[in-house]
């Protein structure tokens, strides 16, 4: 609604006749039409008088001209980028009206997806709780001390992992109201990465990084005293029955390089890492090439399989030359009976002599 002034004719000549009372001037003539008012003043009075019909217009335009105030039209606004906060502590969201007018007496109304279901809720000057979110009891307050100055910040204690995405800004004032979204985004650092070293693996060792308890997924790197990035070997995340993420990644370490390796996990949102080192040296690797130890290996799994065949051969050759032995004594048996036998034939023959018939 335009608030121009807005003349019409009865005022006009109520103004004419109100002004000649006072300054005793008389006025000759004036003419009203409907789309033209003209007053026509034909005779001047005394500089005095001239005041009186000043005065007379101000008291006119101030008694019957002023517009009715309405409500006072306002801005919302607040941070334009997501608003992090850390599960565990409190975070404040922060809304503001423009131009700076009081908010004690407007509604402001802090909700998430559905208008009634709010996050928090002050109207008629004071905090509303029985339709507030069960997730949300005992943990907003809204900061008051600056609702005279149209600060309408909320504060949220205790932050979780749900609380995070995005909270709608409602503010009233009698028929007039406004409204802004705000995002919230939520994280949380995890425990120290653990490093341990596993097994040998492609002519190096393999050396494993673990953590758990972040949110977002995090970043993992491996640098070496240079900092340069070592290449992952593997890489793996998961998720716990609470949505906080744990991370294993692993790298092959070679014998020549011979320093401070360190594991680092990164918090994306709140640019913020936690690290941990361990010194790879001489020890770590052993004497001899995984190689070399594979066939010494094999040589000896040879060795032990002919050692065994050969056993086995000479256990089957005692038991053949056993047989024969026995066969060999069978047989000079035989034969020395046979002796006797044929030895008494002879015997018999020239003892015993033969008749003649």
């Amino acid at each position: 609604m335009s608030s121009a002034w807005i003349l019409r004719k009865p005022s006009i000549r109520y103004l004419i006749l109100f002004s000649q009372k006072l300054s005793g001037c008389d006025v000759d003539d004036y003419t009203v039409s409907e789309e033209i008012m003209k007053v026509k003043i034909s005779s001047f009075c005394h500089i005095s008088q001239a005041k009186f019909l000043l005065l007379g217009f101000i008291i006119f335009f101030l008694t019957f001209h002023i517009p009715k105030l309405e409500s006072v039209e306002f801005r919302v606004l607040g941070p334009e980028r997501p608003v992090t906060a850390t599960v565990g502590k409190e975070t404040v969201l922060l809304c503001h009206l423009s131009p700076m007018v009081s908010a004690q007496n407007m509604e402001v109304r802090w909700f998430r997806s559905e208008f009634s279901n709010y996050v928090h809720l002050y109207r008629a000057g004071q905090d509303q709780y029985w339709k507030q979110m069960p997730e949300y009891q005992e943990r907003t307050e809204l900061l008051k001390d600056g609702l005279p100055g149209g600060n309408v910040a909320l504060r949220i204690l205790n932050v979780t992992l749900s609380d995070k995405g995005q909270y709608h800004r409602f503010l009233q004032n009698g028929s007039f109201y406004e409204e802004a979204i705000l995002e919230l985004k939520v994280t949380v650092s995890g425990s120290n990465p653990l490093i341990s070293v596993e097994d040998y693996q492609d002519g190096g060792i393999r050396v494993v990084c673990q953590s758990a308890g972040w949110y977002p997924k995090p970043e993992v790197l491996w640098r070496d005293f240079r900092g340069q990035h070592f290449p992952l070997l593997t890489e793996t995340y998961s998720q716990n029955k609470n949505g906080l993420f744990q991370v294993e990644t692993s790298i092959i370490i070679q014998q020549n390089i011979k320093q401070n390796l360190s594991c680092c996990i990164k918090n994306t949102l709140l640019h913020q890492e936690k690290e941990s080192i361990i010194r790879i040296s001489d020890s770590f690797f052993p004497k001899i090439s995984p190689e070399t130890l594979a066939l010494i290996g094999v040589l000896m799994v040879c060795l032990v399989f002919l050692i065994g065949f050969t056993v086995f051969i000479l256990r089957e050759n005692g038991k053949h030359a056993k047989e024969l032995g026995k066969y060999d004594a069978v047989t000079r048996e035989r034969d020395a009976e046979i002796k006797m036998q044929a030895a008494e034939l002879r015997w018999r023959r020239f003892a015993v002599p033969i008749e003649e018939g």
